[in-house]
């Protein structure tokens, strides 16, 4: 069986790996040689790398059994376009999202621009923790407010430049981060407001939200977009279905 899988994230590449070693012949689409990095080593899977558009997701998929979409929780633009190329294509498609985070006294809002029109109404320091593709969201709020943390990428310092950050509130490093190095983020940058999405364990929230609390910031969720999904264990028994028909 050959299957697809829509990558770029940590359970991405728990699953090719383990799907390959119950012997489905295994490709990983990924947008970036970042999302390469991830999938570097693993033995029987091949890595694509670069944004694909639906049309060139539908030609791809001619060559497939199945595709699963392991792509970021809020990733919804590809999402939607990988779901389209897999209905016109006729593909099985299952949708593989990691759980979310249980989090209480956190200020919930529905997007960045809705977590930039609250922070417009507040002081103090803001740690956006977001991805540098949300920057714009808050180009209305003071830039020497604002700090950064970004994928170390020419896109990432470009678009924080765009933003007209300074360049010491550009933060250029790869997650996720343990508790104590956030909390002394959040300390050395005398950070009052933390904004993120919820990207569950494989994205450090739980070690977000434990630092902020300690070091008295506020965290600012924002939510994930509507839709739903399976858990690993769901997906790999589908793809063992899928081999045992072969």
């Amino acid at each position: 069986m050959k299957l697809l899988i829509f990558g770029g994230t940590t359970e991405g590449r728990v699953l090719a790996e383990r799907a390959a070693a119950l012997g489905a012949e295994v490709t990983v689409s990924v947008a970036t040689p970042l999302g390469a990095e991830e999938l570097a080593g693993l033995d029987g899977v091949r890595v694509l790398t670069g944004r694909l558009d639906q049309s060139t997701m539908e030609s791809l998929l001619t060559d497939f059994d199945r595709c699963v979409d392991a792509t970021h929780p809020y990733a919804k633009i590809v999402t939607a376009a990988v779901r389209a190329a897999c209905e016109n294509s006729n593909t099985p498609l299952r949708r593989l999202l990691r759980a979310e985070s249980s989090a209480k006294d956190v200020i919930r809002v529905s997007s960045c621009a809705g977590a930039a029109a609250f922070l417009a109404e507040r002081t103090g320091n803001i740690l956006l923790a977001t991805g540098s593709k949300e920057l714009a969201a808050f180009s209305q709020l003071p830039p020497q407010q604002l700090y950064a943390r970004i994928l170390p990428t020419h896109e990432g310092i470009a678009a924080c430049e765009a933003l007209g950050l300074p360049h010491r509130n550009i933060l250029a490093l790869q997650g996720p981060f343990t508790q104590k190095l956030n909390e002394a983020m959040l300390e050395q940058y005398r950070i009052v407001w933390l904004v993120t999405k919820d990207g569950g364990s494989p994205g450090g929230f739980q070690e977000k939200l434990a630092a902020a609390r300690n070091t008295g910031a506020r965290l600012v969720l924002v939510e994930r977009p509507a839709g739903g999904g399976e858990n690993m264990d769901t997906v790999l028994s589908w793809i063992k279905e899928g081999l045992s028909c072969r």
